[in-house]
């Protein structure tokens, strides 16, 4: 499969909760750094997302904000 994704991220999937049609999904990427990716219920049982399994977090966006303290 070819994507036009640039920026996708490897990690491990620590958590997974499901509420009502939304899941949210907590992944690993490393360093001390969790990436939480909001999908649909259905995509998440789709993709059999479980807790422990490497996943890619394909991140595609028009705008990205940054913040500094």
């Amino acid at each position: 499969m070819k994507l036009s994704t640039r920026n996708i991220v490897k990690g491990k999937v620590v958590d997974v909760k499901e509420d009502g049609l939304m899941a949210k999904v907590k992944i690993d990427v490393g360093n001390g750094n969790i990436l939480t990716a909001i999908v649909t219920s259905e995509a998440a049982k789709d993709l059999g997302v479980k807790t422990g399994e490497d996943i890619c977090a394909l991140i595609k966006a028009t705008s990205v904000m940054l913040g500094k303290e």
